[in-house]
Parts: structure tokens; C-alpha cells; sequence
């Protein structure tokens, strides 16, 4: 039997095996996006993703994780244009503003997106952005993208249960989705090597918090390395003029 249809097989296998929550498999989607023979290869991928086009949940699962086998993927280095956006958003007029600190705020926001591609915060804000600027259609792409890479996370796992974790490669990914959702979080606890709990302020739908699998971003941890992560944000009133669905959120 040829390595081509094991291959198929393989991607059979996997897909029937994750009907109800993409688990990502690390070697599989490795082998996926370095072959160019496949329609997962990253290069392909990104280049699609950066252009706006639309993409399926399939692909958004493979561009995501696969993002964590790229040489610019470092989830543990400092991001200066976040920090240019974060200090644009905290003087921004959200209703009224003026038209150079849009035009700033894209900037920025374009210069972090280079380091975290995937951000729902970053995503967000650019969709606000675009559509203050009146470029809708910059708006509902990187509104699609949003949403894209808020269902991939959410069909990597349950995450009510520990055993059952939503993956993410950013910290700060997880606390975007929960913030999302209009809901305030607590304090997250680490509960094992590659697993951290983060609680609700409290229970939606009788779940009191969700378990995220942090793996990926340690994978290149220097030894010496401590980590210290931001906890304030919230999707406050960012929110696309024609594509709704987040609500006011205060810093």
C-alpha cells in the first residue's frame, strides 16, 4: 500500500475520530502542513489567512496549531505593538473617534498581529477599526477571522473537564474566548505541567470554569525563563458596526 493512501487513510481516521471536538494531534498536523502535497500545507495556509479569504473550520484548526511549529512563533517574547494598542485603546474616544487614532490603532495593531496572528483581542480590535474607518470589508474579514479562531479553540476539547481541555497556543487566547462570551473570569490556577484552570465569577450553565491546555507555549521555554501574563483584558465596546455579536465590556 503506497504512503499516499495510508496518508488518506490517516486523515479518514483522524476526522471521524474528532466529529465532535478537533483535538489537535501534534505529529499529524505537523506532517499535514509540511507536505506540499497536501491542502494543509502553511505556507498555502497563512497566505490565505493574510489575504482574507474564506476558510474552513478544517483549515483554521491547522493553520492555529500549526502555527506553534513556526520559527516566528514565540509566545514567550515581548510584543511592543500590543503595547501601542493597549495605550491607543486607553485614551480611544470608542464613539467618536478621531481619525488619526484609528489610523494609529491599525498600525499598531498590524505591527502586533506579526507576532500573534491569532489574537481574538487583536482580531477584534482590527474589525473595530476597519469599520470606523469605513473599510467594511476589511471589517467582516478580520470579524470572520475572529470567529474562526474563537470555534477552533472551542472544538479543541470541552474544557469542563481537566482530561478534556480547550487547546490554545497564547495564554492570553483563552481568556479572549471566556471574555467573548460577556463573562468575567478569576484568578487561573495551574493544575498540572501542561494544564491551567480559569474560573468564572460565576457558574454559566452550572460550569464553574474552563481547563486550557497550555503546552505549546512552553515548547521553547528558556530555562531561566519567568513568565508574567496580563490579566486585564476584556472585549469591551470594540465591536464591528454591521457584524454584532460582542457586548460592552469595561477594562
Amino acid at each position: 500500500m503506497s504512503k499516499r493512501i495510508f496518508a488518506a487513510i490517516a486523515a479518514i481516521v483522524w476526522l471521524i475520530g474528532t466529529a465532535n471536538a478537533q483535538i489537535p494531534d501534534n505529529d499529524f498536523i505537523f506532517a499535514e502542513i509540511n507536505s506540499t502535497a497536501s491542502q494543509y500545507y502553511y505556507p498555502n495556509l497563512m497566505m490565505r489567512y493574510e489575504a482574507g479569504d474564506a476558510l474552513t473550520d478544517n483549515e483554521y484548526h491547522f493553520l492555529y496549531y500549526g502555527y506553534a511549529f513556526q520559527p516566528q512563533y514565540k509566545p514567550l517574547d515581548a510584543n511592543p505593538g500590543m503595547d501601542r494598542v493597549q495605550a491607543i485603546i486607553a485614551r480611544l474616544a470608542i464613539d467618536t473617534p478621531s481619525v488619526a487614532d484609528i489610523d494609529e490603532l491599525i498600525a499598531a495593531g498590524t505591527e502586533a498581529m506579526e507576532r500573534d496572528p491569532f489574537s481574538p483581542k487583536l482580531l477584534n480590535i482590527m474589525a473595530y477599526a476597519y469599520g470606523t474607518s469605513g473599510d467594511n470589508v476589511r471589517e467582516k474579514q478580520y470579524f470572520d477571522r475572529l470567529n474562526g479562531i474563537l470555534r477552533c479553540i472551542e472544538r479543541s476539547g470541552s474544557g469542563i473537564k481537566e482530561k478534556e481541555p480547550m487547546h490554545i497556543i497564547m495564554f492570553s487566547h483563552g481568556l479572549d474566548l471566556i471574555a467573548s462570551k460577556d463573562w468575567n473570569y478569576l484568578k487561573g490556577r495551574i493544575i498540572s505541567r501542561t494544564v491551567e484552570f480559569v474560573p468564572f465569577e460565576r457558574p454559566h450553565d452550572k460550569v464553574k470554569g474552563y481547563y486550557f491546555d497550555y503546552s505549546r507555549v512552553y515548547w521553547n521555554k528558556p530555562d531561566n525563563y519567568t513568565f508574567k501574563r496580563e490579566r486585564t483584558w476584556q472585549f469591551n465596546n470594540l465591536k464591528p458596526r454591521e457584524y454584532k455579536t460582542l457586548r460592552k465590556r469595561d477594562y
